[in-house]
């Protein structure tokens, strides 16, 4: 099984056109993603890629049945595109656009969180159900059908977690990249949730990184609640205080926001946190034990 997404997910490319978009979603299709139309206004009538142009996600939804939506659109735009996609009918949005105002965010969360659409992202890499759903920008190539869940709040980790449990033998029933911005549409304790309740996937790789407490969220709920082992890796142990290192959400704005004040909670709640991300596919296979045979 996986998580939100597999072969029966009818995917809508919002800015299907630009250059992002087009390049992306061309990916997606040849990965073998069910890519059922596209959005940009101006356009619909049109195709593009052999699918059909549409000037409105309604529009789209209607002819299609879409039921997920990803957006490439420009940072000022995306907020608007992520409420039309969920007055639309859409269930799942993923954004990748980065740089979208925290305001906004603030916004959209609010609303989405009355209205039945969940939201991945924004800047985030997306989602991948191997063999055949890829919606986002993640490389499909290293990615494997396995037992393995992988959650990460970074991009270029994510794709270093996926490397390191295909190396093993384990692969991914879904990988979620969950985004670097300080207000994400679905948290790290959220995906842990799914994981845990998908009988296929045997273990979890949780990738976080300073800032905010999203890590340690989840932490005290699997303390609570957890059933799988989880394998973790938390970036920025050098990262001074006050500085936003790469996600603008990865600013360390007191003692337990830093990498070290992390891990040590992630350990006393029963997670086995490496200190190299080269490291979580052969934590994996110990954390599974036999059941990893």
């Amino acid at each position: 099984m996986s998580i939100l997404v597999d072969e029966y997910s009818k995917v809508l490319v919002q800015g299907f056109t630009g250059h992002e978009g087009s390049f992306h979603a061309s990916q997606m299709i040849d990965y073998g993603t069910n890519v059922v139309g596209g959005v940009t206004p101006g356009k619909g009538g049109t195709t593009h890629l052999g699918r059909p142009v549409f000037n409105t996600v309604s529009e789209a939804v209607k002819d299609t049945a879409a039921n997920v939506s990803i957006i490439f659109v420009p940072p000022a735009m995306a907020a608007d595109a992520i409420l039309e996609a969920s007055d639309s009918g859409i269930k799942l949005i993923v954004c990748i656009t980065e740089g979208i105002p925290v305001n906004d965010m603030v916004t959209v969360k609010e609303y989405l969180s009355c209205h039945d659409a969940r939201l991945i992202g924004p800047n985030c890499p997306g989602i991948i159900t191997p063999p055949h759903t890829k919606i986002g920008i993640m490389p499909g190539f290293i990615h494997q059908k396995g037992c393995i869940g992988i959650v990460s709040r970074s991009g270029t980790l994510s794709y270093e977690a996926v490397d390191q449990i295909t190396k093993v033998g384990l692969g991914q029933t879904t990988m979620i990249g969950v985004g670097g911005d300080p207000v994400p549409g679905t948290t790290i304790k959220e995906a842990v949730q799914l994981f845990m309740e998908d009988p296929e996937t045997k273990g979890i790789v949780m990738i976080g990184e300073i800032g905010g407490n999203m890590e340690t969220d989840a932490a005290y709920w699997i303390r609570e609640n957890g059933t799988k082992p989880v394998v973790s890796f938390i970036a920025g142990a050098t990262a001074p205080k006050g500085r936003t290192m790469g996600h603008a959400g990865a600013i360390v704005g007191g003692k337990s926001d830093t990498a070290e004040a992390k891990k040590e909670i992630l350990r006393e709640c029963g997670i086995h946190v490496v200190d190299s991300p080269a490291d979580l596919g052969k934590a994996m296979v110990r954390a599974l034990g036999s059941s990893a045979l």
